[in-house]
């Protein structure tokens, strides 16, 4: 063993003594003695390195990351919701509950994550608590496939999710409940003529998303310049709606009054956005055709122009499908027009039909009925007089 600055003389002396008593106790082969010992340390050493690097890791995966991972796997599928799902998520669980946040993602319980749920049901806010159970599984769900997904998300991988505690949360009762308000012709017409009177875009944006077919919000706020076809009069939504790794591409007529509606609102002059209330520059959103919503209700209501109190931008869309099915129009073309039910599988691989006419055909009877004018004409026989 060769002198140097890690063995003093006196540390010399005191390893020569130790390994003399080890000769003389028998061990004869003190080289392969000491190999073996450095080897069994070094053994020890990674272990116990590897180990502390797995209690990092675990420690690290908590609830609070795997609810980001999942975010972060929304966003990377495009899907819209990303960003109101985080919210919630950090307003509901992050924010009012910091200890489950922080808590290991596997030692999670069923138990801890209905506590999430339970509260905000107890405080009487059952959609928000309906969505929160719906993410919380969503959530797990993604982690546990992704483990045998070599295209999932690594930080969904890496968290080693083996089973999902939120699975077994019944659902909240009454958050499900179908919306039952729809306006009748003449709320719905009355409606019309208000957001009719109002120039400018603050009417335009509200005229557009009627006479569009009420679409949702969210896929009228990503329309852009490329989006509109002044030839064929359309518009291309993206439908990212579900479980759709891929938007389906819905493409919606527009009648001359949508036309109209969309050159009044000016996207495309300051910005690239099309359903806008600044020119392009940002598209209009849930929020700000809420509040220009409101005061238009609000005249509505002193009128006496509302049969059943207030509605919202839901209660459209819902008004819109309930106006057409009372018109005849078939519940495959009011599917097609406002792009729900197609989820089937003969309409993801056998029915090609674009359906754009009869989208059509609905707009203008639509607008038909909005505007006050008769959707369908009956003729009116003569009555026989009896001899």
């Amino acid at each position: 063993m060769p002198l140097g600055t890690d063995l003093s003389l006196a540390d010399a002396r005191t390893r020569a003594a130790e390994l003399s008593r080890r000769y003389q106790d028998g061990e004869r082969d003190l080289r392969g003695a000491l190999d073996r010992q450095e080897r069994e340390q070094e053994r020890l050493r990674v272990a116990t390195e590897q180990a502390a690097l797995e209690e990092q890791a675990r420690s690290r995966a908590t609830l609070g990351a795997l609810l980001e991972a999942y975010v972060a796997d929304l966003r990377r599928g495009g899907k819209v919701s990303a960003r109101a799902v985080e919210r919630s998520l950090e307003r509901n669980l992050k924010e009012a509950m910091p200890e489950l946040w922080a808590k290991r993602a596997a030692d999670a319980t069923d138990d801890d994550l209905l506590a999430v749920v339970a509260r905000l049901a107890d405080g009487d806010k059952l959609r928000e608590a309906a969505k929160v159970r719906s993410y919380l599984r969503a959530a797990f769900a993604a982690a546990l496939k992704a483990r045998h997904n070599a295209r999932a998300l690594p930080a969904l991988r890496e968290l080693g999710i083996r089973h999902n505690p939120a699975v077994d949360l019944v659902p909240v009762d009454g958050a499900a409940d179908a919306g039952e308000r729809a306006l009748s012709v003449g709320e719905l017409r009355a409606y019309w003529r208000r957001i009719a009177g109002l120039e400018g875009p603050e009417g335009a944006v509200l005229r557009f998303h009627l006479l569009t077919g009420a679409q949702r919000l969210a896929q009228l706020a990503r329309l852009v310049k490329q989006d509109y076809d002044s030839d064929s009069r359309t518009v291309r939504l993206r439908d990212s709606k579900g479980r759709r790794r891929v938007p389906r591409q819905h493409v919606v007529p527009l009648i001359p009054a949508a036309v109209e509606a969309l050159q009044e609102m000016g996207g495309g002059k300051a910005g690239p956005h099309l359903f806008t209330l600044t020119a392009g520059l940002a598209p209009a959103d849930y929020s700000s055709l809420r509040h220009r919503l409101m005061p238009v209700m609000a005249a509505m209501q002193e009128a006496g122009e509302l049969e059943s109190g207030p509605f919202t931008l839901g209660d459209i869309r819902r008004t819109v499908e309930t106006r057409l099915a009372a018109a005849g129009l078939s519940l495959e073309v009011r599917g097609q027009l406002q792009s729900h039910g197609l989820g089937g599988v003969q309409s993801k691989h056998y029915d090609r039909h674009n359906y754009l006419n009869e989208k059509r055909e609905a707009l203008e009877t639509l607008y038909k009925i909005t505007t006050g004018e008769s959707a369908s004409i009956t003729a009116i026989r003569k009555k026989r007089v009896a001899k």
